[in-house]
């Protein structure tokens, strides 16, 4: 052959296969062809030529002493292999012409198969090259069919494949709503019943007690899926925040085990907890980190059997610290394990599935993991098998370290432990709601203050004229005029008359956005509802002893 490196497909497709009786003659051929600046191959065989047709060629070019009957059936087989769009140029060296029976047996043959020029020799070179460039033009128009029939296969199979994702996602989403509701209708249900029977006033000291319990941890349920939910909605839209800084992973590992021990203790499962001594320094927001050995630990916990055993463990790793989370319970089925930190995705939503939750939990530890920099991991050898999920994260350079001026939460530390004596204190609350006025004048009052209460900002505003706060706290979304529009005309009015009242924004908007807006306007502080007594007390006590100051570092969120 008189090719040594094997042709690209473009060069293939351009390639002027030769078959000739003899080399020298298919050899000088060749090489007039290169000459002219075309692609010559020549086949010593007829089994050569039908393998390099199947592997692409522009034309061929062949003599009727090259083609014996076997040939000729070899060849007419080949070309009825081509596919719909091909139709390759044939060029045919004949003494006889056309007019020979044998020739014309030939040309019929061929013609039925394939597209077949008979040339008669002798024959000019410029004539033959001038057939040849006309019939490879030819040819890369059927190539343009070709690329116009691939590219509309590949946006097919693409307007499938994204069609079968949108079905995908559809489906998702709609098992994912059903998830939802099932589990804010399961503790709604609790609570309105308890509820319903605390009313009565039939209820026994025990069972009066156990209902407030039941009411408590039911509402927790619900905040702790909307908190999940909103995380979910800041990691999409790349708003889910830190606030870094230097933490001791000992510290928010102890604390995840802490409030999770009353679980394992009711579902009977012991935690076995081991930390290396050597454990350093990282950068990162202790709530979110806490937050994430929260969720692996819980999950443990959950996939446990009774009397079972989970082990979470914490280690130095060259320049990471590494976090394990290890159960000994049911295990990850193999065709699941891509899947498991994707978000909405459970192993089992089925309505007999035994575990609730919404399936974000995971999603949201490696959202939260990887904003620090780091990695998580699962493993599971299979269902009945356990699992065992790894967190590794960055440790701090000793520059670093030298560096951080602080560790994270000293400002949120700082916040909770502000004295709580509100006696005295004049606190305007405004909110649409009766029942979230009556609460917080109930919390407030507790705590000394003095609260008065406004339906909506208009009524606020007469409040506030007629006796200017010490503290005001207000609702967002209300009809008629909204708290931001209540706080820009606060903040327009004389010092005297109020316009310096240190205020909150206590509302159920909990975006990043949300919080902007309401500093924007002229809140010092955003708390989203629910709140916790102790925390909106601080939170008041706290605006009090720093008077006007704004800062937006200084917002509380949970």
């Amino acid at each position: 052959m008189t090719e040594a490196i094997t042709p690209t497909a473009h060069v293939r497709d351009q390639r002027v296969l030769i078959l000739a009786p003899t080399g020298r003659d298919a050899e000088l051929g060749a090489r007039f062809l290169r000459d002219a600046r075309l692609s010559p191959y020549v086949c010593y065989s007829i089994e050569e030529l039908c393998a390099q047709i199947l592997a692409g060629a522009g034309i061929v070019v062949l003599t009727e002493e090259a083609l014996s009957a076997r040939a000729f059936a070899a060849l007419a087989r080949t070309l009825r292999d081509q596919p719909p769009w091909s139709d390759l140029p044939i060029i045919l060296l004949t003494s006889g012409g056309s007019d020979s029976p044998v020739n014309a047996e030939a040309l019929a043959l061929l013609a039925a198969v394939g597209n077949v020029s008979l040339i008669e020799r002798p024959v000019r070179m410029m004539t033959l090259l001038s057939t040849m460039q006309a019939a490879l033009r030819a040819r890369n128009r059927q190539y343009d069919v070709r690329d116009h029939i691939q590219n509309e296969l590949r946006t097919k199979k693409e307007l499938e494949l994204a069609f079968n994702q949108i079905e995908e996602a559809s489906r998702l989403k709609d098992e994912f709503l059903a998830t939802v509701s099932h589990e804010l209708r399961t503790p709604l249900n609790a609570v309105l019943g308890w509820t319903r029977l605390l009313r009565s006033n039939n209820l026994k000291a025990a069972e009066h007690d156990r209902a407030l319990e039941t009411i408590e941890r039911s509402a927790r349920s619900q905040q702790q899926l909307v908190e999940d939910l909103l995380d979910v909605s800041r990691a999409i839209s790349g708003k889910l925040r830190l606030e870094p800084g230097r933490v001791n992973p000992r510290k928010f590992i102890e604390e995840a085990v802490e409030a999770l021990r009353p679980t394992a203790q009711a579902r009977n499962v012991r935690v076995k907890l081991k930390i290396d001594p050597k454990l350093t320094i990282v950068n990162g927001d202790p709530a979110r980190l806490r937050q994430v050995v929260w969720n692996l630990l819980s999950n443990a916990i959950k996939f446990s059997s009774p009397g079972g055993l989970v082990e979470l463990s914490a280690r130095r790793a060259k320049s990471t610290v590494e976090i394990c989370v290890k159960d000994h319970g049911e295990g990850i089925r193999q065709d699941f394990l891509p899947h498991v930190f994707e978000r909405f995705r459970q192993a089992d939503m089925t309505t007999t599935r035994a575990h609730g939750g919404l399936g974000l939990g995971l999603a949201i530890v490696r959202q939260i993991v990887e904003l620090h920099a780091g990695t998580v991991s699962v493993e599971s050898d299979g269902i009945g098998r356990g699992a065992k999920f790894t967190v590794k994260l960055p440790l701090l350079t000793a520059s670093e370290t030298s560096s951080t001026r602080k560790e994270s939460g000293e400002l949120r530390s700082d916040a909770l432990m502000v004295t709580r004596d509100l006696e005295g204190v004049r606190v305007l609350v405004v909110d649409d709601e009766v029942d979230t006025r009556d609460l917080l004048r109930a919390v407030l009052s507790k705590r000394g203050a003095r609260v008065t209460t406004a339906e909506s900002a208009s009524v606020a505003l007469k409040k506030i004229w007629r006796r200017k706060p010490d503290v005001l706290i207000s609702d967002v979304g209300m009809p008629g005029t909204d708290g931001y529009e209540l706080m820009r005309r606060v903040r327009l009015l004389p010092a005297e008359r109020g316009g310096r009242i240190p205020a909150v924004a206590l509302t159920a908007y909990a975006r990043e956005q949300d919080r902007k807006r309401a500093l924007a306007a002229g809140y010092q502080l955003h708390l989203t509802k629910p709140v916790e007594v102790a925390e909106l007390s601080a939170t008041v006590a706290h605006l009090l002893r720093n008077g006007t100051q704004q800062s937006s570092d200084s917002h509380r969120r949970r």
